[in-house]
């Protein structure tokens, strides 16, 4: 394949600005990189949170993580995804949402590679730092070094396979530390697409009953093809809701309760749900400022293991991939991506994601 001259990216100028598709420079990949032709990026909720100011993020910037994308060409050094596949030219991947520039204390002992000083993600950067192509909403993306790379099977579209390296992988982290064992009771607070995942993976962990909770009536719908036993208005009466949630999760309330809402008010019900000795695990507050009166007693008395969980384990990446090629003729995880715009449309994409007129927008450059 031809390398260009140059590639159009979308360029975020300030919070809440229209997206300006601006051409830089394309250079032909150094040692261990790989140039990729981006098939699609979804717009995930920390683009959105980052586009409107709530989290940090450079400008001018680029955007986007959930990647899937065809080789355009390999650098040297560059010759296996992370499984040990062969890789060429035209393959089509997708890679860790993050990579390392160095080893450190974090990757080295305590297995957390994810949390390495100086990790660098893709759509994170601005768009000034070279080589510029680093994030999806772009016609082409460099995949750096110390990424994790994976072929992607032909039996997987893009729809199926672009939140594979961000959603899907998290929600295999979130479950795992949710300690879901066959026979479990789940419950899920949010039922967007973190939640949705969440419902068939902790279905796949052996699950029995999983009741997910959203305040609008179509997730909760949706939410039945993906999983969800019961789903519950997340706004009724709290006192309602936790009796509800204990005659279906008895003798004593549910196993394992996840938050992946992105509310902090959300904690202290989720903590009157769990069970004594059960688990809490918080994904969905990414952004600073989440903040939260509960009362610590309750944590004693009921003995909850409390676990936060931000990114993943390289590791998570296969287990997400193969989750999604294994399950996907049970779970319609295509139409979880609902909605596609042109590269010129990015503004557009933006506005329908944030106030949730779509689920998961794509943008196909």
């Amino acid at each position: 394949m031809t390398i260009p001259a140059s590639g159009r990216i979308a360029v975020y100028t300030a919070p809440n600005a229209p997206f300006q598709v601006q051409a830089y420079p394309i250079r032909a990949p150094h040692a261990n990189e790989a140039l990729v032709k981006v098939s699609m990026s979804t717009i995930c909720r920390s683009d959105i949170h980052s586009y409107h100011g709530h989290r940090p993020s450079p400008c001018p910037g680029l955007l986007g993580h959930e990647i899937v994308g065809r080789i355009v060409a390999l650098g040297e050094g560059l010759t296996h995804d992370m499984r040990g596949d062969p890789l060429s030219v035209n393959d089509r991947i997708t890679w860790s949402e993050f990579f390392i520039p160095g080893e450190n204390y974090f990757s080295e002992v305590l297995d957390l590679p994810q949390k390495s000083h100086g990790v660098e993600k893709y759509g994170h950067m601005a768009v000034t730092t070279a080589p510029h192509h680093h994030g999806g909403f772009a016609e082409y993306c460099y995949v750096l070094p110390k990424s994790w790379i994976l072929r992607l099977p032909d039996d997987i579209t893009d729809a199926e396979a672009t939140p594979v390296n961000c959603g899907v992988a998290t929600m295999v982290a979130v479950t795992e530390a949710a300690n879901i064992r066959l026979g479990s009771t789940v419950v899920i607070q949010g039922l967007g697409l973190l939640g949705l995942y969440g419902a068939a993976l902790a279905k796949s962990r052996g699950a029995r009953t999983v009741i997910g909770l959203d305040v609008n009536p179509k997730r909760c719908e949706q939410s039945k093809r993906f999983g969800v036993d019961i789903a519950l208005d997340a706004s009724s009466d709290p006192k309602k809701l936790l009796k509800d949630i204990e005659a279906h999760c008895k003798p004593e309330g549910p196993d394992a309760v996840i938050e992946v809402c992105g509310v902090a008010d959300a904690l202290p019900l989720g903590i009157e749900m769990v069970r004594i000795g059960g688990t809490y695990v918080i994904a969905g507050l990414v952004s600073p400022g989440a903040n939260v009166t509960l009362d610590a007693n309750r944590l004693v008395k009921k003995m909850i293991t409390l676990r936060g969980v931000h990114n993943y384990h390289p590791r998570h990446l296969i287990e997400a991939l193969d989750f999604v090629v294994k399950n996907k003729v049970h779970y319609p995880f295509a139409d979880l991506v609902d909605a596609q715009y042109s590269l010129d449309e990015v503004t557009q994409a933006m506005s329908d994601a944030a106030s949730q007129r779509v689920l998961r927008a794509a943008i196909v450059p």
